[in-house]
């Protein structure tokens, strides 16, 4: 196992999340009735009495839990992290801290419970995503993050709220999500802002929550569990959302441990009009890409208010699962490669196999640098047929019709027209012991 900068010795074992390196995100709650945003609530400055509307009107009546965990499976991720409470505030479980709750609404299931099992049936890992922030509870301090900043009498009350109160309710929620509903493999908390400063209020981080409390009550429960960042300590999982970092994450010269978040459109929860779809290829490059880097890959989904995942969403689930079939080994398992990419292309590798991921077909051939003399066998990844390769041969005399080979380097050998329907065809290569 790799020694990350951000990731104490005295953590648990990262092994499986280094591995596994494909998750889903889920994200459900009341927010998913408006359908317009997961953050309306604060962005249209809808106070708690206004927005208890889409708790009124909540009803998943056609959610399966099966039917979700058979998705995630099929798409061939390995764990799926799923929202228990939003910055809303509304509790997905059957939470005894909190009448605001999904077993108080017309559906009166505890959702948790019926997924939980049915991802584990699935084989899948589970992370659980849980807001340290919360706009409805009466002790949480209203700042200028919150929707009620500009209402003077609610922010008058700040003197007679006591976060104290709120810290004890964040960590009695916590312990419920990690002693009710079995083994969960990874907490992703959301999230610390101390940098925000309004001049009448300033942003919340690690005080705020009393993350050292929080996060030591999780090792206590479940001691394997995986952590993110968001608690503002300096440590766990780093989970970049919405681009792609340029290159592998390192700090003081040393890997950092962490998670690209995307989401198939402009919006994390369920959002009717948003059209600004990214392209199936464009998400695929993005995983692959992510890996490339050593990093994991969470694309979220947003099912409706009723409980389905969208047709729009399924297609890409499928996308996923046809190309991941033939090409997941090149995924899971694997990490940076030490070998600098070819143009247009993003290596991914797993001890001797290194694999090519071709973003755009070339002409006949791909040089390879540094390769000369460190492979043994090439073939396609997708119908395992081989692929030959040269390499530099003093004595051979290059016309103007060949490509010229440096010393240490290999040329694969392709053909003109490209082999598979597959928007990224893979190249395996076996290298030498």
């Amino acid at each position: 196992m790799t020694t990350y900068y951000n990731w104490p010795d005295n953590f648990p074992s990262t092994e499986w999340f280094e591995h596994d390196r494909f998750g889903l995100f889920i994200h459900f709650g009341l927010f998913s009735v408006g359908a317009r945003h997961e953050w309306y609530m604060t962005t249209e400055q809808i106070e708690k009495d206004d927005y208890k509307k889409y708790f009124d009107y909540f009803n998943p009546d056609l959610f399966d839990a099966d039917e979700w965990a058979k998705q995630a499976y099929e798409t061939g991720v390995k764990y799926v992290v799923f929202t228990t409470k939003h910055h809303e505030g509304f509790a997905l479980w059957d939470s005894q801290y909190t009448d605001y709750k999904i077993t108080n609404t017309e559906f009166k299931r505890d959702l948790l419970a019926e997924l939980l099992p049915a991802l584990r049936k699935y084989g899948l890992k589970i992370g659980l995503y849980h807001s340290v922030i919360d706009w409805h509870h009466p002790d949480f301090i209203v700042d200028g993050l919150h929707p009620a900043r500009d209402n003077l009498v609610e922010r008058e009350k700040n003197s007679e709220r006591k976060m104290a109160n709120y810290q004890q309710y964040l960590r009695n929620q916590v312990t419920e999500l990690l002693s009710n509903y079995g083994k969960i493999d990874y907490m992703w908390f959301d999230f610390s802002y101390p940098h925000r400063d309004w001049g009448w209020s300033k942003g919340k981080g690690k005080n705020d929550w009393d993350s050292e409390k929080l996060e030591q009550l999780c090792f206590d429960l479940q001691p394997h569990l995986i952590i993110n960042d968001r608690l503002n300590l300096d440590r766990g999982v780093i989970t970049p959302e919405q681009y792609q970092p340029q290159e592998p994450l390192t700090q003081d010269g040393m890997p950092v441990l962490w998670e690209a978040c995307q989401t198939m459109y402009g919006t994390w929860g369920y959002d009717r009009d948003n059209y600004e779809w990214k392209s199936k290829e464009l998400l695929l490059k993005m995983m692959i890409d992510t890996v490339s880097k050593n990093g994991n890959y969470l694309m979220n989904i947003g099912p409706t208010a009723r409980g389905i995942i969208t047709n729009e969403t399924k297609e890409v689930l499928h996308y996923f699962k046809e190309w991941m079939t033939y090409h997941s080994r090149s995924i899971i398992g694997c990490g940076a490669s030490y070998f600098v990419d070819p143009i247009d292309c993003r290596y991914t590798q797993n001890g001797n196999r290194l694999y090519l991921h071709v973003y755009s077909w070339p002409y006949t051939h791909i040089h390879l640098k540094g390769l000369a003399g460190k492979v043994d066998y090439v073939q396609f990844l997708h119908d395992a047929s081989e692929i030959k390769f040269r390499t530099f041969d003093p004595e051979e005399v290059i016309t103007s019709t060949e490509t010229k080979i440096s010393p240490d380097d290999i040329v694969l050998l392709l053909p003109t027209v490209k082999p598979t329907t597959f928007d990224v065809p893979v190249i395996e290569i076996f290298l030498k012991a």
